[in-house]
């Protein structure tokens, strides 16, 4: 039996990779076979441990993307190592046609740590958010009678890749070449109210049309934009007056990243439904869809997931979850965010030709290039790197920072020395 310490001592040697080593992997014939759906920076990773990597030539990094705000516990996490073991060792997947306790588990802890009753389990963010349509859209037939309902979304919202999460996405750059689209879906400005409150209007002016609004508590992709809270406690009002479905997109920022355990509790309202993934499993493919039982209007037969939910992934979020207590995480993410953002606001202050403010919440962050500044923001990823500490652009002029939840008060000042090190050289 493999022992926790071999395992998070050398994983490659003891699971192996599909070859002997990784000494002698060759990025050309990985391209060869491959397909090219990603720009990849020219970087091999090997080995993580906490909140640092090494690469194939032994070079360590400080990582501050970690799979992009989904390593929850950072890399080789002891509660994670042993989740994934002792599950491994005991039942890793059964369908669901049958009872799961692992799943029950995780529901449990889920909608008692949420203000949702039920959850539907899958394997991403867009398919928690595919979900989501699917029941907003059933639920507009079934409970307000509409035959055509339509969904509404925000513009620079990302939502997920399948057809339908990319038309629900506000952001033209990634439905060009795939239309026809999935048809249902209106765009308003996010943080705007007056333009929301027109798009309601007009929808349903002659009859009930909007089924429900699709936002994300903080914009991601779309350059760390934090939700207003006198907007979203609006948009709150506007759904209970119309019996609107209220979905958060919590993909990113939920299961602690801000600084609490959900996104909306930073903005002083309830949705009706939560999608969640990334940090869920902490780095373990899972999903879920979180709602309301005066929502939830599936019945058997109406949506399903082959590998969703199994006893595998279900049991090691639910040893994440559970150490967002025990390690008293989320307060962790509050403290260093505020250490972060002072430290990055230090350095707006440095370069004022270049960088313009710094937002975001807990331990997701963005540092905002000036629209006009000689550099763009994959420029200052792509320096960072050299030095050591790995970044990812949240657009052409955001950095996004989401460092692991574990990451600790001396990496956030290493991370901060690295950076001002690699604007200084390119600046």
């Amino acid at each position: 039996m493999v022992s926790l310490k071999q395992l998070v001592k050398n994983p490659l040697k003891v699971f192996g990779n599909g070859a002997k080593s990784t000494k002698g992997f060759q990025p050309e014939v990985f391209d060869r076979h491959v397909m090219t759906t990603y720009g990849r920076f020219p970087l091999t990773l090997t080995r993580g441990a906490g909140s640092r990597v090494w690469d194939g030539q032994g070079n360590e990094y400080l990582g501050f993307v970690e799979g992009i705000a989904t390593c929850t516990l950072g890399h080789a996490h002891p509660v994670m190592v042993e989740a994934v073991t002792q599950q491994i060792q005991t039942l890793h997947h059964v369908s669901n046609l049958y009872y799961i306790p692992e799943q029950g588990a995780l529901a449990q802890w889920l909608t008692e740590h949420s203000c949702t009753d039920r959850v539907f389990f899958c394997n991403s963010g867009a398919e928690a958010n595919e979900a989501a349509i699917k029941l907003a859209r059933k639920y507009g037939h079934t409970e307000l009678g509409i035959d055509e309902p339509v969904i509404i979304t925000a513009n620079a919202s990302f939502h997920g890749r399948t057809l339908a999460t990319i038309t629900a996405t506000g952001q033209p750059k990634y439905q060009k070449n795939f239309a026809p689209l999935v048809p249902g879906f209106h765009y308003v400005p996010y943080n705007e109210i007056d333009a929301l409150e027109a798009a309601i209007a007009s929808l349903n002016a002659n009859g009930p049309r909007v089924a429900a609004i699709l936002l994300e508590a903080l914009q991601g992709e779309g350059g760390v934009n934090p939700g207003n809270v006198a907007y979203f406690q609006r948009v709150r009002e506007l759904c209970d007056q119309h019996n609107i479905l209220l979905i958060l997109d919590e993909v990113q920022v939920g299961v602690g990243r801000t600084g609490k355990l959900w996104g909306y509790e930073n903005l002083g309202i309830e949705p009706d439904v939560i999608t969640a993934a990334k940090g869920l499993g902490g780095g373990v493919p899972i999903g879920a869809m979180l709602c309301k039982s005066s929502c939830d209007v599936f019945q058997p037969g109406d949506h399903a997931s082959t590998y969703g939910g199994n006893p595998f992934v279900c049991g090691v979020a639910l040893a994440v979850c559970q150490t967002l207590d025990s390690e008293n995480l989320m307060a962790n993410a509050s403290a260093r965010g505020q250490q972060l953002r002072q430290g990055l606001l230090k350095l707006v202050d440095t370069y004022p030709h270049i960088l313009e403010q710094v937002r975001g919440w807990g331990l997701i962050n963005g540092l905002v290039l000036k629209a006009d500044a000689p550099l763009k923001s994959l420029d200052i990823v792509k320096s960072a790197t050299a030095q050591g500490l790995l970044l990812v652009p949240a657009g052409p002029n955001v950095v996004r920072f989401v460092p692991p939840l574990i990451v600790n008060a001396s990496d956030i000042n290493i991370a901060l020395d690295k950076l001002a090190t690699a604007i200084k050289q390119i600046a």
